[in-house]
């Protein structure tokens, strides 16, 4: 079972590497998973000597006020051999074999992250222990709890500590090692209080009792040990620390040791606890114990970590690919976002995707509505029909028919059109750059690149800008044939009538006779309707032919060619990705590595059991 916890020891580390050590994430993190030891204790407590005990050696800060302030993660590795040492992961090849070495450097990594303002902080310092005579454990040593602040720190010191503890203690998976002072009455003390409050039925909290050689003659801590006088599903443990003046004397952890054992089991009170009592004890009991949660919590951790790389990889996708960093691999990678783009907006247009109905919407009543309300009523009013009539046959009067003024009155009809036709091509070009819009926002790789986003769009405006133009002008050149040369069946047509020809025994006054007018106001109308009718149909062809043929064919061809001239340097301009981007981007990539590792050595585990 010892890999269990070396395993979790190797997560933890991890985990602290990517900076995912309990504090809040969008995603679940892994180490509020992992089964942990939290140390809690006020201040003068016996939490430091305890560890030392546990650990056998002398390696932490030592001074008054608050001199753990900032988690200490210990993990303890059993090893073959006479060797021992130390290292940290912050300085990853590094040995550490002189331990008041360690203490410096552990007083030294917290004045780097808080300053020597006295101030804490939650991000962990990861010791790892080497010992052929520790048992392998975990335990994550925190600031001791306490009620006042001390000169150099806020009065929001003491609040602070609290809530960093219980940002600890109160994960369900955390098992609480709380200590207290067996000279104080247990009911004042810190840890059983914080404990009580985030562990009520005491199933996760072990109880250490410390300092028991310094009560009170008389008094002894026989019903707090025994679990009477506050009860904890855990046993209590008591254990005897090196006094101040075995501190100052360099009394080594081995003779302590005996000294404990010693004390345990000559003194009558404690002779029948003897057994389970002291530093040594409690170590083995508390790796045992982690051992058999970590065994339990197996399940859990797969499921976690098996939802969890499918978040990350779902994440990674929805960010996209990291960027190439030679020409030929951006100008790739510029051109296939393009081509998305590009495929994108060719749905919208067959009726993959919405939006193109609009176009047909604009030829099937827009573009037919705008004609009809072209008043030619007023161009064939009696009064415009005579004017253009009389002034068509010049100083000398017409002598078979009025051709000259058919043909005026025809183009002045005809001429009017042309504001319908370029509403309609105006119309589609709105849709057809409405549909850049959406295809821009719905190609997820352009939101990656914020420039070439704008570029891709400005070329693709530029585009439809140059094919309304020659849509534009192809289609008023449609309305201008109409008017250029007339249909001369449709005149041959028509019943042939003496007087309207004019007959020459009448007088020119004759001829110009309100009936006479009248007649021919209706001809030209009916002429003109024919001609748009045949408008209707003939210039929604030449607008398709020309804007949305051309954009599903042409829309980015000038921004291609101009790509391909653009140096490295421009190139890497249109891929400026946000930094925030790319930042979450390595973050995510290093987590999902973390956990897939995580997951091949957990189940690697599971299996060996």
């Amino acid at each position: 079972m010892e890999n269990l916890i070396s395993l979790v020891n190797k997560l933890q580390r991890a985990c602290t590497a990517l900076g995912d050590h309990g504090e809040e994430s969008a995603l679940p993190t892994l180490w509020d998973s992992l089964p942990a030891i939290a140390v809690v204790g006020g201040q003068s407590s016996g939490k430091s000597s305890v560890l030392e005990s546990v650990v056998g050696k002398d390696f932490l800060p030592r001074g008054s006020g608050i001199v753990t302030r900032r988690p200490l993660v210990l993990q303890l590795h059993r090893i073959d051999g006479d060797r021992e040492y130390a290292e940290f992961m912050h300085l990853p090849r590094k040995r550490f074999t002189d331990f008041a070495l360690v203490r410096k450097e552990i007083a030294d990594e917290t004045d780097r992250e808080t300053g020597r303002s006295k101030q804490i902080s939650s991000v962990p310092i990861h010791l790892s222990i080497y010992s052929p005579y520790v048992v392998n454990l975990t335990l994550i040593d925190l600031p001791g709890l306490t009620k006042v602040a001390v000169e150099g720190q806020p009065d929001s010191i003491v609040q602070d500590i609290e809530n960093m503890v219980r940002s600890f203690i109160e994960k369900p998976n955390c098992i609480i090692l709380a200590v207290s002072p067996a000279n104080q009455d247990l009911a004042t003390s810190d840890a059983i209080k914080i404990s009580r409050e985030v562990d009520p039925k005491g199933e996760r909290t072990f109880g250490v009792l410390t300092k028991i050689d310094l009560m009170d003659k008389g008094t002894d801590a026989v019903d707090i040990l025994e679990g009477r006088s506050y009860r904890l599903q855990q046993p209590w443990v008591g254990v005897v620390n090196r006094s101040q003046q075995d501190i100052n004397k360099n009394v080594d952890m081995i003779a302590a040791r005996r000294r404990e054992r010693e004390y345990f089991s000559t003194t009558p009170e404690y002779k029948h606890l003897a057994h389970r009592m002291g530093s040594e004890h409690l170590a083995k009991m508390l790796s045992k114990h982690l051992e058999s949660v970590i065994k339990s919590r197996i399940p859990g951790l797969q499921s976690l970590i098996t939802k969890t790389i499918a978040e990350l990889e779902t994440e990674l996708n929805r960010l996209g690919k990291p960027i190439a960093t030679d020409a030929g691999g951006k100008l790739y990678t510029i051109m296939e976002i393009c081509r998305m783009f590009d495929g994108i907006y060719k749905e919208h247009l067959d009726g993959v995707r919405p939006g193109g109905e609009k176009i047909y919407h604009v030829f099937d009543n827009q573009f037919p509505v705008a004609i009809k309300r072209l008043q030619f009523d007023k161009q064939l009013a009696m009064e415009n029909v005579r004017k253009l009539i009389t002034e068509a046959d010049g100083y000398q009067p017409h002598l078979i028919a009025p051709e000259q003024g058919y043909r005026r009155l025809i183009e002045s009809c005809l001429v009017s059109i042309r504001g319908p036709a370029e509403a309609a091509v105006d119309a589609v070009h709105a849709i057809l750059k409405e549909l850049v819009h959406k295809a821009i926002n719905e190609t997820h790789e352009l939101k990656q690149f914020p420039t070439l986003r704008v570029e891709v769009g400005n070329a693709a405006f530029e585009s439809l800008d140059r094919m309304r133009d020659e849509s534009k002008k192809n289609t008023l050149k449609l309305v201008d044939m109409e008017t250029s040369y007339l249909t001369v069946d449709f005149f041959r047509k028509l019943p042939q009538d003496v007087e309207k020809g004019g007959n020459p025994s009448h007088s020119i006054f004759d001829r110009y006779n309100d009936s006479y007018l009248r007649r021919i106001g209706t001809t030209v109308l009916a002429y003109v309707n024919m001609v748009c009718s045949t408008l209707r149909n003939s210039i929604p062809k030449s607008i398709v032919y020309c804007q949305v043929r051309e954009a599903k064919r042409s829309l980015l061809d000038h921004f291609f060619t101009e790509l391909g001239a653009r140096e490295i340097k421009q190139l890497s301009k249109l891929l400026d990705e946000d930094p925030a981007v790319m930042e979450r981007r390595t973050n995510l990539a290093k987590r999902l590595e973390l956990y897939r590792s995580a997951q091949a050595e957990i189940d690697a585990v599971a299996w060996s059991k």
